[in-house]
Formats: C-alpha cells, structure tokens, sequence
C-alpha cells in the first residue's frame, strides 16, 4: 500500500459537487476579474480569520510583499524573519525593496522566538515576519511585546496556518496584517496560485487593494484609467475564489482531521529514537506538516521511498545559506543549520488513515533499525 505525502484528491472528492457548481458560476457569468465571487470570499476569510478585511491577492508571496510596501516598507529598511521558512518569506522582502535579518529558530519547535528578535534589532529594523511554520503560530504575545518596545510593525506570514490558533487567536489576526497562501497543496487550497491580505486597518486595506490592481484608487467604475500609485497585477481571479468559498465550510473539518492524524503519529513514534517538532503550550496547530528531527534523515526517506512511503524536507538548505541569499556576512545560526540535516516531514492530510500511520511509523522503526546497524 502506497502512502501519499499529500492525497488532495481525497479533499476534492468531497466537495466534487461544490467545485463543479463553482466553476459553473463563474464560466457563465463572464466575470474573471474581480467581481461579487472575490468580494464573497474576501468576506467569509475575514469573517473566518476574525479580522474586518481581507484582500484576496494572485499568491501567498505577492501577499507579503504588497503588505510590506503598503506599509512603506522598502529600501534602507531591514526585515527580521526565521532562517527556517520557504524562500518565498525573503523573496517578498527583497521584492518590497528592503533587506531580509534572518534568525534562529528555538529547538524544539523550530520557530523564531522573541529573544531571537530582540537580539537582531538593529537601527535599520522596520519590522518582523513572523513565520507560523508547519501549522503552528509562533508566540505573538512575547514577539508583540518585543515589537511594540521597538518601535516595529509585526507582519504575520501565516501560509502554512490556516485555522491555527495562539492563545485563542487565530492565524493573520494577531499582528497588524497577516498574509496567506492557497497554493493547492495548502490546508485550504485553491485550484491553482492564489492568496490573501488580512487586517483590522481599513486604510491598510485600501492600499494594499490598489497596489495589487495597477495602482487604481478602488474598485470604481470612474477609477478604472486613475491610478494614484505604481501597483501591478496581483488580483485573485473570481474563479479562484469561488472554489476557495466552496471549500471553506469544509477547513476546520479537515484541520480535525490532520489533528487526528497527529495524535496518532504522536503515539506511533513514541518508542523510537526521533523527536517530533513539539507544540507549545497556547498553540494550537493546525498541522500543515508532520515533521521528526532524526539522525540518519536521508538513509530512512531511501527507505521509506523503496517502501511506498513518501516523505519530504522542509527546508533543506536554510534561507541564510540559499544561492541567492548567502554572502560572507550571513550569520550563523547553528539549531537551523543543524535542524536542517535532521528534519523529516511525514504524510499529513485529512484522510490519512489509522492503518496509514501504523504503516509509516513501522517504516520509519525498520529504516532507523537498519541505519544504525550500518558502520
């Protein structure tokens, strides 16, 4: 029996008949840019996410990086984020003008933490993304405190968090915006790119809509040749976001579902010699990834692969270390650069079965059992 990393299929076959109404809507009204379908979704996410606004954009990055420059955040400005995250957090920094201070990240949870920040707080600081990894938000009671002391503004990079809490708040609601993904493979996740902009901040709001539509003032008709800044084209497409509105009811039945997914792994693995990223104390994850640190990471996912078991790494090559980004002052950030080495994400879906992870964690004792046998 094959064991899928991702089984998106499964989540779709629940909803075939939602998706196929939604698509059906859309095609016959001729709307495809913007519209009462972006509008609806925009809505229901904000209501979801327990925030005033929300600003459906093209994907997760172009998110981030409209929120970085309407905040006026750009060159001779530096923006502290985790070394461990995906490329696409530094990238939207650069996009925005600015220049990405990267941190490490705590042990056990691999997310940044307060002290981290605190430390990398330089003149030039404007503001921090925080990266709520894997599910998991990162304590934004402690890195507020820190912000607020600093006089910097807290960005939430909730792309791996959808429905994720921290002390009972939810993911992109707890920092003065939070930006989200809906790549296909994410917890809710479009048929396609797409993303969204979340804020309590009207004016905020306003100004990301007109950055990520040519520059144009609103959604007026009379605006549609004024353009008031030098925007792009970062608009979620209307067909986007009906399917995403179709699949919304169905986000915190398939959140249960990877939380079942993990207990299971939680109990599975308990004997053998891995640990699991832990979840802290006021969080609750909404398990985007089921990730093990290991010794012998690359040894097991060979035979974890010649088993029908498929795993990945997220992420092997910390940010600081990238072609792209590394130069002879990256920093060193030893728990991230060891972590790296270690990591092993594990299948994680809704639909994963009890006989599923029974199978993985037997897998995963048999390849340990063989590695460390060898010399």
């Amino acid at each position: 029996m094959r064991v899928p990393f991702l089984d998106v299929a499964a989540m779709h076959a629940e909803v075939e008949a939602e998706l196929d109404f939604a698509w059906r809507q859309v095609s016959r009204s001729g709307r495809f840019i913007g519209g009462a379908f972006v509008e609806r979704f925009e809505t229901a996410w904000a209501d979801y996410c327990g925030v005033t606004h929300c600003v459906g954009v093209a994907s997760g990055t172009a998110a981030l990086q409209l929120a970085l420059e309407a905040l006026g955040i750009g060159p001779g400005d530096e923006v502290i984020l985790p070394a461990n995250t995906f490329f696409a957090t530094a990238e939207a920094v650069l996009a925005a003008g600015a220049t990405p201070a990267f941190v490490d990240v705590d042990p056990a949870t691999l997310l940044m933490t307060a002290a981290g920040v605190a430390a990398a707080i330089t003149p030039r600081t404007a503001a921090v993304i925080a990266v709520h990894l894997y599910g998991q938000p990162v304590d934004m009671d402690a890195l507020e405190r820190v912000a607020e002391a600093a006089g910097i503004v807290v960005l939430e990079d909730a792309a791996q968090a959808h429905g994720a809490t921290w002390r009972g708040r939810r993911a992109g609601s707890m920092s003065r915006v939070g930006c989200f993904s809906f790549y296909p493979g994410k917890n809710l996740g479009a048929l396609g790119d797409a993303g969204a902009v979340v804020t309590n901040d009207r004016v905020l709001a306003e100004r990301v809509r007109s950055l990520s539509n040519h520059g144009r003032p609103g959604d007026r008709q009379d605006g549609h040749y004024q353009h008031v800044r030098v925007g792009g084209t970062h608009r979620l497409d209307a067909l986007q976001a009906a399917l995403l509105s179709a699949k919304l009811p169905h986000l915190e039945a398939w959140n249960a579902g990877r939380r079942r997914a993990a207990r299971l792994y939680e109990q599975a693995l308990a004997e053998l010699p891995l640990e699991p990223v832990r979840t802290a104390e006021g969080a609750i994850s909404s398990h985007h990834l089921a990730v093990v640190q290991l010794s012998g990471r690359d040894n097991v996912r060979r035979h974890l692969g010649e088993d029908g078991i498929d795993t990945a790494v997220h992420y092997p090559t910390p940010c600081h270390l990238l072609p792209a980004l590394a130069s002879a002052s990256s920093p060193k950030l030893p728990v991230v650069e060891r972590a790296a080495g270690r990591i092993m994400s594990l299948p994680m879906f809704p639909h994963l079965t009890d006989s599923a992870v029974a199978r993985v964690a037997d897998a995963i004792g048999r390849a340990l059992a063989t590695s460390e046998a060898r010399p």
